[in-house]
């Protein structure tokens, strides 16, 4: 894979912590992900995973340390202002509603409204347009979708992976953070998920993928941050690391891979 701004850093975190009453839910945490780089998260139940996901999306604020985006320190205090900066999260539950159909959850809260000014007035929608842009969105993850009309809960796990992470990149992400996005996938659409990920990637756009699964994390990413009690404790090349060697890190069992 092209990996030629590897140099250049997408998103850089210093120093997070976050508090919450008398729980350091992060106590440390400080790494960077570069553009077209995969980043794999790790850590145990209680690491501060999902903590820093929510900093990270906006939904948390930091209590210190600074977010830097392409090099400058950013004030994410909503999910609004993560999308400013270019941040896309894709949650697990993949926050879609099932009876829409594919180009109506690509532009959900964020509709196209009809160029005539009356229709436009009148609350009208440029369905046209957003379908177009939906075909583009998707031709450009080599995705295999049907009907553009087919309702979500028609679709399989995989394609609906495939339109979450459609819908984050389509308005201009440079950094996505996937939050186990093959938990409930077979192995066959977990490998789809793979390709979607290598696919964006190679477009230059940042990952963050949060994975209970060393084999995933083994197959897609380039690094590996590892939380434990809310402290970033390693950062390794997967390439020089072995999944035992990273159970070992989450468990604790090692401070930091040779």
């Amino acid at each position: 894979m092209d990996r030629t701004s590897l140099d250049q850093a997408a998103i850089e975190l210093n120093s997070i912590k976050k508090s919450f009453g008398g729980v350091h839910a992060l106590k440390n945490v400080s790494f960077k992900i570069n553009k077209g780089e995969v980043v794999g998260l790790l850590g145990d139940n209680g690491a501060g995973k999902s903590t820093l996901v929510r900093c990270i999306s906006g939904i948390h604020t930091p209590d210190h340390g600074d977010i830097l985006v392409n090099g400058k320190v950013v004030s994410i205090e909503s999910a609004l202002d993560a999308r400013n900066v270019g941040i896309e999260t894709v949650f697990q539950d993949l926050a879609m509603v099932p009876e829409f159909n594919i180009t109506e959850n690509l532009f959900l809260n964020r509709e196209i409204k009809h160029k005539n000014p009356i229709l436009k007035w009148l609350g009208w929608l440029d369905k046209g347009a957003m379908e177009r842009r939906s075909k583009k969105a998707l031709n450009r993850l080599n995705s295999r979708i049907p009907s553009y009309d087919e309702q979500i809960h028609h679709l399989s796990g995989g394609q609906r992976q495939a339109v979450a992470i459609a819908r984050a990149v389509n308005w201009g992400a440079d950094i996505v953070v996937m939050d186990e996005p093959t938990a409930a996938l077979g192995v066959e659409q977990s490998a789809q998920v793979n390709e979607l990920i290598k696919v964006i990637s190679s477009q230059g756009v940042a990952v963050l993928l949060i994975s209970h699964n060393m084999q995933h994390v083994v197959e897609t990413c380039d690094r590996a941050v590892v939380l434990y009690q809310g402290e970033s404790v390693a950062d390794v090349a997967v390439a020089d690391v072995t999944k035992e060697d990273l159970v070992a890190l989450i468990t604790g069992a090692k401070s930091q891979a040779a």
